[in-house]
């Protein structure tokens, strides 16, 4: 025996240098070459979908499975690593169908290969779901895109179900079918202890059904105001008017009160404008003229418009304005407003008249103009 094949038949701990050696290799070839597999096997499964959505790039894809595909990897790596060493007999460790580390370690491995392919099964329907909106993009309806995320989200459950049962199935030795089959008898506690999101589930089909909105409607509920991003099995995303990314739960979007904005072929404009109280009657009059044919001439306001002397204010005279714009987009009406704004100011300045704000007239009386008597009472 040569001296180096003596030195690895060296032992330590019941395994010898070249046992370690393997074990080392094999973990740092594995750390190495983890992201160059992974993306090999994305590239492999990607060329077998791509006809079914060539609208989706590659960089999608890898973004969804890379990381599935290494924690694969990383556990087979893992397996083949240690599968090189052996514990040292003078330890006394069970064999693997007996309760004990060996066994404990077995079906942590198992349980983490059942995790990571169920993740995998789940961003495939996530890469489903996207060839499928890519696809629904193209058509005038939205709700196919409601569809899509419901169908989406649902797949998603049923197999991170499955995978739970299997895992616990695996880990535990359980009978998966009488597991099924005793869920039955708990089945009314877990609908006590789950009522809220049971509750939740229940307004997606609501919502799903009775179609009060769709993914891009604008809507308002309750304070939440903007446009419906994606309706999940629990809550419904909206991106508010500030941008801000809200989660409403479905209870509350089939309780609350919901105006669904998209809806409607109109907005309306309702607010007031103050003079002050020196404007005479003749230039009152001249501006609500001018205010109503401003109004009634433009193209994107309806006939049936309102500009009227409404009352005497504490510190003004105000003058009601009340027109429909011909848009149901905001930023639409918020421009036309604007121009009538800019107008409304002109008139008012052509006219001789300003604009009241709230102030308050304060009398002094001249105590020498009307001296005390002795009827008047102290003071």
């Amino acid at each position: 025996m040569n001296p180096i094949e003596q030195f690895f038949s060296n032992e330590f701990l019941g395994n010898n240098l070249r046992s370690y050696g393997w074990f080392i290799g094999i973990l740092l070839i594995g750390l190495l070459f983890r992201k160059l597999i992974s993306l090999l096997f994305s590239k492999i499964l990607f060329y077998l979908f791509h006809r079914y959505g060539k609208d989706v790039g590659f960089k999608e894809f890898l973004n969804l499975l890379s990381r599935p595909f290494q924690l694969v990897f990383i556990l087979v790596i893992l397996y083949l690593a240690f599968d090189q060493l052996q514990f040292p007999t003078n330890w006394n460790i069970v064999p693997k169908h007996e309760f004990g580390i060996r066994l404990v370690l077995f079906r942590l491995f198992d349980g983490g290969i059942i995790a990571a392919c169920t993740w995998i099964l789940m961003r495939l329907i996530d890469f489903a779901g996207l060839i499928l909106l890519e696809k629904a993009a193209r058509t005038e309806t939205r709700l196919d895109d409601q569809l899509i995320n419901f169908g989406k989200e649902g797949s998603k459950v049923v197999i991170a179900a499955i995978g739970f049962l299997i895992f616990l199935g695996v880990i535990f030795n359980l009978d998966i079918v009488s597991l099924v089959t005793g869920l039955g008898i708990g089945g009314l506690a877990f609908a006590l202890a789950a009522k809220e999101t049971l509750e939740n589930l229940l307004g997606s089909f609501t919502i799903f059904l009775d179609k009060p909105f769709v993914v891009g409607d604008s809507v308002k509920v309750g304070s939440v105001e903007g446009q419906v991003e994606s309706i999940g099995f629990r809550s419904t995303r909206i991106r508010a008017t500030d941008k801000m990314l809200v989660t409403v739960p479905n209870k509350k979007m089939v309780d609350a009160e919901l105006i669904n904005e998209t809806n409607r072929t109109i907005r309306r404009a309702k607010f007031m404008i103050g003079l002050t109280y020196s404007t005479t009657s003749t230039q009152l009059k001249a501006v609500i003229k001018e205010l109503r044919e401003l109004i009634a001439h433009h193209p994107m306001i309806e006939s049936n418009l309102q500009v009227r002397f409404f009352q005497f204010g504490p510190s003004s005279l105000d003058i009601l304005i009340v027109y429909f714009v011909r848009t149901p987009e905001y930023d639409e009406y918020l421009k036309i407003q604007e121009e009538i704004n800019f107008r409304i100011m002109e008139i008012v300045s052509r006219n001789g008249c300003e604009f009241a704000f709230p102030s308050t007239t304060v009398y002094l009386q001249n105590e020498k103009a009307h001296p005390a008597t002795s009827a008047d009472p102290m003071i």
